[in-house]
């Protein structure tokens, strides 16, 4: 049985396969129209799937769309209804593309879907799954428990903005909801709105600033905008928030509540900015913190999964799993709307199709996340040559020892191997490298390569086998969405006087023997590397540590701020000549810089709009 899961229309486009409870591939539109955030239908993600399972969409039995857009159209009528005349202009601007497109959705898909097969037809074959339901199915259906709480939590769905369902099997019950306007994902958007980051992607930027202020308004944000029960569940004052009315996040009450306008992104984060962040951070933390607790002590399972964009916050992840009121948390690495795509399939096949699931014993059933295209070694050279690229072609063992000896010389490299990552983060597929050890490496990759925030930090690659070693973690972090301290043996202790300094001054401050990877506050964010689902990373990062002593790697996504992911050797090619990143692994391939042709240098810095 073919199932295919699509997410559209709203941001992240994707398309998922699963072919008899087993997920063959899956990938963002972004990746390949090149657009971030694409919300358009996902016309080349349905083909990669079509096309990695040798079959067409006349051979698929459902198709199956990750929300159900009459509930959605409901609750803006409702929204409007409950506060009108007040939320006339966001209304009116809503309306026409709703009475165009969106509440004839189901057309509109037939229409793209007959674009990949002229004799689709709906009739029994097109299903939309609930928002909510399609996240928690991607959470619970390919982890490695019989039976899970599944914690859902974003921004908002149909109306739902948190919820809470029992996976057992190939059963998921959903038994609590907390509904719109209320919602802590939108909370925290507010305050990425307030701190002039743009919405539905700047969110992270907050979980990083985070650790450079102190949550001196956190008693504010509880006492006025939030009230958390004992159990975890709130409620949200609406008189400071514009979403359900207007065109922005906040409005003149919460300007005032805090003392500060909105900031606009030319100007610069002061220690003020730096406070909020943490205050909503801690907020955050102390809402999941509540509810994660409550969950367990009710329902007695060990067993936590998490979906939704919230669930990507991965400092709070972190603290879930330390806090020990489950035993194993596991998160779905494309917890935001992509993964709804692969949500929704998964929940057709088990809950709709009525198929057992069977839990394979080597883990999760995700594959480390890579589920997207992948290019033989005869297409890289192709696309290479085409491109005008200048390299060479080494075996497995040359590779492996040059890319070594490139890092050890603090160079950064383009790391193009295997399968693509399906979900935000590069996991050692379409990656950017460095040496951890390196003081200035993580300032050298933010400013020459990334050309974004100084202040953002880098995740941490390991050896699965060597993470107890380096960091206060000894379990599976294989999606990099766990973060955990540096161990105390390792980090490095500021002086009075390094303890003084201003916010992010505090950057160039080296704090342990990683310094690259480790935050301000120590901590940092953990991928784990296993041999069985990335033996080529894993060999780079064993040779490395072979070298070094060291079985860390700096890792972050193979692009440039505001830019997709790398997804084909062309792109890779192009971003490589668009940077400063002085080497390039495509496969077997490895490119210098100094050996390329200097017309083909592209203007990347300037190139993508803010993110």
């Amino acid at each position: 049985m073919h199932i295919l899961g699509l997410s559209a229309y709203y941001h992240d486009s994707a398309a998922a396969l699963v072919t008899d409870g087993k997920v063959i591939a899956a990938a963002q539109e972004e990746r390949f129209t090149r657009v971030k955030h694409d919300s358009n239908f996902p016309h080349q993600s349905v083909e990669y799937c079509l096309g990695q399972a040798r079959i067409s969409l006349a051979d698929v039995d459902y198709i199956v769309f990750y929300d159900k857009p009459f509930l959605k159209f409901e609750r803006i009528l409702e929204t409007y209804l409950a506060f009108a005349p007040r939320g006339f202009r966001s209304f009116a601007k809503a309306m026409p593309l709703w009475l165009r497109e969106k509440l004839f959705q189901k057309n509109l898909l037939v229409n793209e879907l007959k674009t990949h097969d002229p004799d689709f037809s709906a009739k029994g074959r097109l299903l939309f799954s609930e928002h909510h339901q399609s996240h928690a199915a991607s959470a619970f259906f390919p982890s490695p428990f019989d039976e899970a709480v599944v914690l859902t939590m974003d921004g908002v769905g149909e109306w739902a903005t948190t919820s809470v369902a029992l996976g057992n099997g190939s059963t998921l019950e959903t038994v609590k909801e907390i509904h719109f306007p209320h919602s802590l994902g939108l909370l925290y958007s507010a305050i990425t709105y307030y701190l002039g980051f743009k919405v539905n992607s700047g969110e992270y930027k907050i979980m990083g600033l985070a650790p450079y202020g102190e949550a001196k308004h956190a008693d504010l944000m509880m006492d006025h905008l939030i009230d958390i029960k004992d159990d975890g569940s709130f409620r949200m004052d609406m008189s400071y928030f514009n979403y359900c009315t207007g065109l922005t996040m906040t409005n003149g009450k919460f300007a005032e509540l805090f003392g500060q306008p909105v900031r606009t992104p030319e100007n610069p984060l002061t220690q003020f900015h730096m406070d909020m962040a943490a205050s909503i951070q801690a907020v955050t933390e102390e809402v999941v913190l509540r509810m994660t607790r409550a969950l367990a002590s009710e329902t007695g399972c060990k067993n936590l999964c998490l979906a939704g964009g919230v669930a990507l916050n991965c400092v709070a992840n972190g603290k879930i799993l330390r806090d020990g009121a489950f035993d194993n948390v596991w998160v779905q690495p494309a917890a935001g709307d992509a993964g709804g795509a692969l949500g929704a399939a998964l929940g057709a096949y088990h809950l709709h199709a009525g198929r057992d699931r069977e839990i394979g014993a080597g883990g999760d059933a995700m594959q480390g996340s890579y589920l997207g295209p992948q290019y033989q070694q005869e297409q890289i050279e192709a696309s290479l040559n085409g491109a005008g690229a200048v390299f060479r072609t080494l075996d497995d063992e040359a590779l492996i020892s040059t890319a070594v000896e490139d890092l050890t010389q603090d160079k950064a490299i383009g790391w193009f191997q295997g399968r693509m990552e399906f979900g935000p983060r590069a996991l050692g597929g379409r990656s950017i490298l460095g040496d951890p050890r390196s003081p200035a490496m993580q300032k050298t990759v933010n400013l020459k390569v990334k050309y974004r925030e100084s202040f953002r930090p880098f995740a941490p690659s390991v050896l699965r086998e060597n993470v107890s070693d380096w960091f206060e973690l000894d379990t599976d972090s294989p999606y990099m969405l766990m973060v955990a301290d540096v161990k105390r043996e390792r980090q490095r202790p500021m002086s009075a006087e390094e303890k003084k300094l201003f916010g992010i001054e505090k950057l160039n401050v080296p704090r342990s023997d990683i310094p690259a990877v480790t935050h301000v506050d120590y901590s940092a964010r953990i991928q784990t590397v296993h041999h069985d689902t990335n033996p080529r990373y894993h060999a780079l990062l064993s040779a490395f540590n072979a070298a070094t002593g060291c079985p860390v790697l700096l890792n972050t996504s193979f692009n440039v701020r505001g830019e997709p992911i790398v997804c084909t050797p062309e792109d890779a090619f192009r971003c490589f000549m668009g940077t400063e990143i002085e080497s390039l692994i495509v496969g077997n391939c490895y490119l210098r810089k100094d050996d390329q042709d200097p017309s083909l240098k592209l203007d990347y810095k300037n190139s993508f709009d803010l993110d």
